[in-house]
């Protein structure tokens, strides 16, 4: 009788577990989903206000060229990824034209000091971190 209600209980913990897994990748549980051009810009917008402490006006005119550049940038990615996976090199000379054009609305707003600012400090901690350790060589070459 007792081991009845053992291996009962232990069928009802696994089907748990089972229907817990299957609602999660129901769900897209591991699945990566881009933020919105909008969402991107919200992140830049409180990372500039927090740090500098920029006026409603200038973070407005920010916010604005930066949702119009990431809508842009989302259209090009979209345009290259229709016919298959472009070559590497040439997605990501396409995706840093987006990068320094981002670089050139924020060298508009802030000053020399500012900037240096975001771009060695700010700028890095919003990446997150890479999958597989980056990629690329160490700084300085890696030899």
């Amino acid at each position: 009788m007792h081991n009845q209600y053992f291996m009962k209980k232990v069928l009802f913990m696994f089907a748990a577990c089972f229907s817990l897994a299957l609602t999660l990748s129901a769900q897209g549980g591991g699945g990566f989903q881009r933020r919105t051009a909008e969402e991107r810009a919200a992140a830049i917008h409180q990372k500039l206000d927090s740090a500098f402490k920029l006026d409603a006006a200038t973070l407005a005119k920010v916010d604005t060229a930066l949702v119009t550049l990431y809508k842009a940038q989302d259209a090009k990615r979209q345009e290259m990824m229709a016919g298959g996976m472009p070559d590497r090199e040439t997605f990501q000379a396409e995706m840093k034209k987006f990068s320094d054009a981002q670089a050139e609305i924020l060298k508009a707003v802030l000053n020399k000091d500012q900037y240096e600012i975001w771009k060695e400090k700010i700028a890095p901690s919003m990446r997150g971190p890479r999958p597989g350790g980056g990629g690329g060589p160490p700084p300085g070459g890696g030899n």
